[in-house]
């Protein structure tokens, strides 16, 4: 089982080594130690802590659809040229770029701070771990 020490768990939640030992200290985010005695949390507990804390942006356009996974952002970059365009979305921490037909881009009015939700609905999910 992995364990994480606080600053890692900073990193990978995006906070502060401080608020982590917030969570820590009020008993949010259970701990334990490692073989040198520093202080860790395991992998398991870590990942549902994560899954708890996640707030998602309420989708706003009220469609009903089989894609689960949906992500709120903010258009930040528009590319195009006659035929196909790039769109570039802020979605909370994560960048997600898009490749569609120009006239997608224009049907829908997408440009930079326009309010827009990235619809993934795919087959094929690569998942990788770091290596060693």
């Amino acid at each position: 089982m992995p364990h994480y020490r606080i600053s890692e768990v900073a990193g990978l939640l995006g906070v502060s080594d401080d608020t982590v030992r917030r969570w820590v200290d009020g008993g949010a985010l259970p701990t334990g130690r490692d073989a040198s005695g520093r202080i860790v949390v395991d992998g398991a507990a870590l990942a549902r802590f994560a899954r708890d804390q996640a707030k998602s942006t309420p989708d706003p356009s009220g469609v009903g659809r089989s894609a689960r996974n949906r992500l709120v952002g903010l258009v930040t970059e528009v590319v195009s040229d006659r035929v196909m365009s790039q769109v570039e979305m802020q979605c909370g921490p994560h960048r997600v770029v898009s490749l569609m037909s120009t006239e997608a881009v224009r049907e829908l009015g997408l440009e930079p701070g326009v309010l827009a939700v990235a619809v993934v609905k795919s087959t094929t999910v690569v998942v990788e771990t770091p290596g060693e």
